[in-house]
């Protein structure tokens, strides 16, 4: 069968450093970080007391509280991104049929913040389940698609995928497919995640995965650099308009981008540890670029992974290098996770967003903190403090996650 086309026509974010895409996009050029003492719980017995937290946010300001009490606030988010991207895209939902539009969204942890609020509640109460009657479906992963298809009535296909790090990417892998096969006319997807709780937090620090930098935090994210030690937790959700180039083509929509490849492989190494030679994320990379039928010189832009983790970015580095040998002199590289903070499950899909932008915009965003590289990494061009203009026609984004998941996204200028 022929495969259809698949296009990006709308964006919607919701992150740690703005409630919608431009202004995102805007503290990102500006370099701004979102890390900041958390608000959320009592730190004093933690040794990681900052986060990237969406600041500011009242659900109120998008939905009725009768709606919103029933989500949890991961669901919250996400139906917020795919408000905006929806608006975004020009898609009068009157005119569609609803049967040929489908969600699928990524989530690592899911609706955390509402199992905390029950199990305090036992405590408090003796053991007595005085529980909210919502708590469930609240807390069940699969809410988060849910909700989104109960508030703007989507009929087609509707699920979660959870890979850690790399869920929101293969949400988007899938429903790039489903467009890809002739399932669907419309996907909305991406990834959305809210869990800065003490559970995570604390298991976190467990792992001794956080950076502690307490006395600094804008400054803790700071990938590829020697004095690196940790990733920083943000929060938000992401959401892409995915649609066959025919329907919008039809429609006269605005195009972004084409998402032209999807890698997928495992490193089947260890349950956290990337591995160490990147072989793994090499061959994401790879299939990536096989599905798009391109070569690695044909890549301009690489949003990397890069969680500011002392082995990750040095596995990341070791992959690239392998898949673009000397034409990693030429890319520009950057992780906007300096800014954001580690999104988790969202991370893939509010990174596409960014390297589709980067595109559209011909500006790569910084790397900000980068002041001295680890020696361990090449001498490439990180966009180290500033945004680095240039034509950017292909553009590639990783993500990686615990389970030895990997993910590659391949996106090109529309032509």
């Amino acid at each position: 069968m022929k495969l259809k086309r698949v296009v990006v026509t709308g964006i919607g974010a919701l992150t740690p450093i703005g409630h919608d895409v431009p202004t995102t996009w805007d503290n990102l050029l500006k370099g701004v970080s979102g890390a900041a003492p958390i608000t959320y719980f009592d730190t004093e017995l933690f040794k990681t007391k900052f986060a990237c937290e969406v600041k500011g946010f009242n659900v109120l300001d998008y939905m009725e509280n009768k709606e919103a009490r029933k989500m949890d606030i991961s669901s919250q988010f996400a139906v917020v991104a795919a408000q905006e991207a929806l608006n975004d895209s020009g898609l009068d939902l009157s005119c569609e049929n609803m049967q040929r539009i489908g969600v699928v969204v990524g989530s690592a942890i899911g609706g955390l913040h509402s199992l905390h609020e029950a199990f305090y509640t036992l405590v408090e109460n003796n053991g007595l389940p005085r529980l909210n009657p919502f708590l469930l479906p609240k807390v069940l992963m699969d809410s988060i698609a849910g909700n989104m298809a109960l508030h703007f009535g989507f009929q087609g296909p509707n699920y979660m995928t959870s890979s850690a790090c790399a869920s929101g990417g293969n949400a988007i892998v899938d429903a790039y497919n489903y467009i890809r096969m002739g399932r669907c006319e419309i996907m909305v997807s991406g990834g959305a995640e809210a869990c800065i709780t003490q559970l995570t937090v604390g298991g976190f620090d467990a792992m001794r995965a956080l950076s502690t930098r307490n006395d600094d935090p804008q400054r803790a994210s700071r990938p590829f650099d020697v004095d690196r030690d940790g990733f920083v937790m943000g929060e938000g959700a992401a959401m892409l308009i995915l649609e066959d180039l025919d329907h919008a083509l039809a429609r006269g929509a605005h195009i972004y981008a084409e998402l032209v490849g999807g890698g997928l492989s495992c490193d089947a190494y260890h349950i956290t540890a990337p591995r160490p030679d990147g072989a793994g994320a090499a061959m994401s990379m790879r299939l990536a670029l096989e599905e798009a039928d391109m070569q690695p010189q044909e890549v301009d832009y690489i949003n990397a992974h890069g969680t500011s983790t002392p082995m990750g970015d040095i596995s990341e580095c070791n992959a690239i290098a392998e898949v673009f040998g000397d034409h990693a002199n030429k890319l520009l590289i950057s992780s906007t996770k300096s800014m954001t903070g580690h999104m988790l499950g969202a991370a893939p899909a509010i990174e596409s967003i960014v390297s589709i932008l980067a595109m559209n915009k011909g500006i790569a965003p910084p790397t900000i903190n980068l002041d001295q590289k680890d020696s361990a990494i090449p001498d490439w061009n990180f966009c180290a403090h500033k945004p680095v203009a240039r034509d950017i026609r292909v553009a590639l984004s990783n993500s990686f996650g615990f389970g030895g998941h990997n993910l590659t996204l391949l996106y090109k200028k529309y032509e």
